[in-house]
């Protein structure tokens, strides 16, 4: 069973890693929070952690994120984000790392368009 402080360790740790990656688009944080075999689910991008820089080197300049709340079990740490940039329309998201003694070792996403809280059956907001 996981520990609470090393469940908030991770939580921290993704904060950071999203942070970096895709607010500072900083590359630094690859070698010591991916792990080697980096398992990626998301069909655009490959396997290992060599490929985080070169989706960190394609981000168009106006590309922005926003982190929203992040919840986690165990070693499964989900962050609700906003990605502008990404495609033509913003699109909200769910990422889902699994952390490894300190490592993200795995990654999934579900990516949807944001629909305007007007536009929705229930006039609330997916962000």
């Amino acid at each position: 069973m996981t520990s609470s402080s090393a469940v908030a360790a991770n939580k921290a740790l993704v904060n950071k890693v999203m942070d970096a990656v895709f607010v500072r688009r900083d590359s630094s944080v690859v070698e010591r929070y991916f792990a080697r075999a980096y398992i990626q689910h998301n069909p655009a991008v490959p396997n290992g952690r060599d490929a985080i820089p070169t989706l960190i080197s394609h981000l168009a300049p106006g590309f922005r994120y926003e982190p929203g709340m992040i919840v986690a079990e165990g070693d499964l740490v989900m962050i609700h984000g906003r990605y502008t940039g990404w495609g033509p329309e913003p699109m909200v998201a769910v990422d889902i790392f699994r952390v490894v003694d300190g490592q993200l070792v795995e990654h999934w996403d579900v990516l949807q368009e944001e629909v305007p809280a007007a536009a929705t059956a229930s006039g609330n907001s997916m962000f």
